[in-house]
């Protein structure tokens, strides 16, 4: 199968992910959100928890916590 028809097959759906306002490749990240939120629910400090996720993902603390913004942020009302 070949890219095109990939994102032909998809278009929809992608389109409708990005006037949400969500990057695509912010799903690369999931596990990063939901290590994150268990590590909160057991009492860990968020600067601890950025710390360790940022060693464990090998991405900047920074990224972390922008990713922690984004995945808790609404998406745009319009594409809803």
């Amino acid at each position: 199968m070949k890219v095109i028809e990939i994102l032909n097959f998809n278009r929809e759906l992608l389109k409708r992910l990005q006037d949400a306002g969500i990057r695509l490749e912010d799903c690369r990240y999931i596990d990063l959100y939901a290590d994150y939120m268990k590590l909160l629910g057991h009492g860990e400090k968020v600067s601890y928890i950025v710390a360790a996720l940022s060693d464990k993902y090998l991405v900047s603390e920074r990224k972390v916590y922008s990713l922690i913004k984004r995945f808790q942020s609404d998406c745009k009302t319009f594409a809803v």
